[in-house]
């Protein structure tokens, strides 16, 4: 199973900074040293390119990041200082995502180990999010060939406000995103296709249950090809921006619902990380490795074969 990484394109914070930048490596370390990777099978991707980001980006909102030109307002929204390390980091993120996608195509799962910037606008930034990674995999994918249609599995805590938005009115990419409902964005310009709305304090079993309701509905209205997942350390019950109460041990069994549903439906899975903002980084961290190490077990066990187009 091939991870992606760019953990080695650090984005410049100013001390005390709320976005746990330090989690990507602390992730690839863990997993490094757990015994079921080897080292090839970590990849530093390229930054993804020009083209590639304006099929889900405005040509002059990419041109703009690029060059510093975009307003206090605008970067304000995104959260971050403009570097030209910010810009680097970003694309390489969205380059991972698309890197995970063809691997995952190719061998049942792969990963990123960031991403999941589900916040990013056609032509704009918010929450943390430059661009938005899954649209620009999932229309890389179709540009290439690879698939044709594509879910966005979304299980961040947060709504993909972004990839509900860029991917509107576009049939062949369905957005499914499960989340807190008094959490950001607080004001929703956009529907996802499927939006479950949680109450605060959702627990695991009432989460449980409204996923696996949540992908039945997925899989009877819409048949991917291939299927982006948005694994958020952030529905953890210790999380500083969650809101909700799952458990670790309720995130493993949400991450095997996920899996289940697609390897029995013989999908590839592309996972990004997406949020996690725990008060003890190790546990987001943990979460996170458990997304990783768990799917590359059950696609090893489960030898899913996967069809290329």
């Amino acid at each position: 199973m091939k991870l992606f990484y760019a953990d080695e394109f650090v984005l410049p914070l100013p001390a005390g900074h709320r976005f746990p930048m330090q989690k990507y490596r602390m992730l690839r370390e863990r997993l490094m040293a757990s015994g079921e990777f080897l080292a090839d099978d970590f990849c530093v991707p390229p930054a993804a390119t020009f083209t590639e980001l304006t099929r889900a980006h405005a040509p002059d909102y990419v041109l703009r990041a690029e060059r510093g030109e975009l307003s206090a307002q605008e970067m304000k929204l995104i959260g971050f200082p403009w570097s030209p390390e910010m810009v680097e980091r970003s694309k390489r993120s969205s380059g991972a995502t698309i890197g995970a996608c063809r691997a995952a195509i190719k061998d049942g799962a792969a990963a990123n180990l960031a991403g999941g910037t589900h916040h990013a606008f056609y032509d704009h930034g918010e929450g943390f999010c430059v661009f938005n990674d899954a649209v620009i995999a999932a229309r890389a994918m179709q540009a290439e060939g690879r698939a044709k249609n594509v879910a966005v599995i979304d299980c961040d805590v947060h709504q993909g406000n972004g990839t509900a938005a860029i991917a509107n009115g576009d049939t062949s990419i369905f957005t499914f995103s499960i989340h807190g409902v008094r959490n950001y964005p607080f004001r929703r310009e956009f529907a996802s296709d499927l939006d479950i709305d949680l109450a605060d304090g959702t627990a695991d079993d009432a989460y449980l249950e409204a996923l696996s309701e949540g992908l039945k509905d997925l899989f009877g209205r819409f048949t991917p090809d291939l299927v982006i997942y948005l694994a958020g350390a952030d529905p953890y019950l210790d999380d500083r921006l969650g809101r909700l109460k799952v458990s670790i041990e309720g995130l493993r069994r949400r991450d095997k619902i996920v899996f289940d549903a697609c390897a029995t439906r013989r999908l590839p899975v592309a996972i990004a990380m997406a949020g996690g903002y725990a008060r003890k980084i190790e546990d987001t961290v943990v979460i996170h490795a458990h997304t990783v190490l768990a799917a590359k077990r059950f696609y090893t066990r489960q030898s899913a074969t996967v069809s290329v187009l």
